[in-house]
C-alpha cells in the first residue's frame, strides 16, 4: 500500500498485512441481490418512485399515504430506511411519542455525511509496479483509496473524500474529480491522470439518503436492543434498517440480520392475529 505524508514527499509503500480479512464483493454489484429479491415478487406489487409520506395506525393495520398514487393499506408495514431518515420525512398518526422521535433523530446513517470517487480504467496498471491499490493520504482530497476492479476485469480506483458536506458543497463536482485525479496520478503514476470514465457520489447532497443532522460526520452506529417504537406503534411498525442490527448495524450484514429479525417479526405477529 502506499501512504502520502506531506506536500513534497514522495509516497512511501508498506507492505500489506498478510493477515488482513479479504474484501467480499457481490458479483455484478449490490443491485443483483435486490433484483433476486423482487423476482418472484408479482410486478403489481412493487412501487417505485412512490414516496411514503403519512403512515397512520388504523383499526385494522396501517394506511401508507403516497406522494400521488394514493394510500395503501395494510396489516403491518415494516420501515427498511435509516430511523433518522424516516423521522425526517414521514408524518405519524398517532404522532411519535418523544422517546421514539429523539432515538431515531439520534441514531446516525452510516456513511450519510460521506462521498466517494471512482476513476474507471482500461487496465489496473498500478498492479504491474507491485502495488493494491490501497493508499492512505493526509493530504487528500482522498483519504482512503482502494482497488475497485471488478472480478470480470473492469479495472477502477475509489476513494472516500476526506473533504466534509459543508467543505464538498464549495466546490464543483468537476474540480472535486480532477483533484483527485492529480492525487492518483501522484500516488500511481501520471496514467492514473487519464481514466476512461469518473463517478462521483456525494450521499450527503442525496434527501432520501441524508438529513440536516447527517450533514456533519458522526459515531458509528452502535448495537442496541433498546425498543425502537413506543406504545402507540410497537404492533404496527417493525424497523428494518441495518441502523437497527443487533449485530452490527450500518453495515451490510446488519441488514440481513435486521431484515430477518424483521420478517420474523410480522410472521409472528400475523399468525396470532384472528
Amino acid at each position: 500500500m502506499l501512504f502520502e505524508h506531506a506536500t513534497g514527499q514522495t509516497p512511501q509503500r508498506y507492505p500489506t498485512m498478510a493477515a488482513a480479512p479479504p474484501s467480499i464483493r457481490v458479483a455484478g454489484g449490490m443491485s443483483t441481490i435486490v433484483s433476486a429479491l423482487a423476482k418472484p415478487l408479482p410486478a403489481q406489487c412493487i412501487l417505485l418512485d412512490t414516496p411514503i409520506t403519512h403512515i397512520a395506525s388504523t383499526k385494522e393495520g396501517v394506511d401508507l399515504v403516497t406522494d400521488g398514487r394514493g394510500s395503501i393499506s395494510a396489516r403491518q408495514a415494516v420501515l427498511a430506511v435509516p430511523p433518522r431518515l424516516a423521522q425526517a420525512l414521514i408524518h405519524f398518526s398517532p404522532a411519535l411519542d418523544e422517546a421514539t422521535v429523539r432515538r431515531w433523530r439520534q441514531t446516525p446513517t452510516w456513511m450519510a455525511p460521506h462521498a466517494k470517487f471512482f476513476a474507471l480504467y482500461e487496465r489496473p496498471f498500478w498492479r504491474d509496479a507491485g502495488l493494491s491499490g490501497h493508499a492512505r493520504s493526509a493530504m487528500g482530497p482522498m483519504t482512503e483509496i482502494h482497488d475497485a476492479t471488478t472480478a470480470s476485469g473492469q479495472a477502477a480506483l475509489f476513494g472516500f473524500l476526506g473533504l466534509s458536506a459543508s467543505q464538498r458543497r464549495q466546490f464543483s463536482s468537476e474540480t472535486i474529480a480532477q483533484a483527485c485525479l492529480l492525487q492518483l496520478a501522484r500516488l500511481f503514476g501520471p496514467e492514473a491522470a487519464s481514466p476512461r470514465a469518473t463517478l462521483f457520489k456525494d450521499w450527503a447532497a442525496d434527501p432520501l439518503t441524508a438529513t440536516e443532522l447527517d450533514q456533519r460526520g458522526s459515531e458509528h452506529p452502535y448495537p442496541a436492543s433498546a425498543p425502537w417504537l413506543g406504545e402507540d406503534w410497537q404492533d404496527r411498525l417493525v424497523l428494518a434498517a441495518s441502523e437497527t442490527s443487533l449485530t452490527e448495524p450500518g453495515y451490510l450484514a446488519g441488514a440481513v440480520e435486521a431484515g430477518q429479525r424483521s420478517a420474523g417479526t410480522v410472521i409472528r405477529r400475523l399468525e396470532r392475529a384472528p
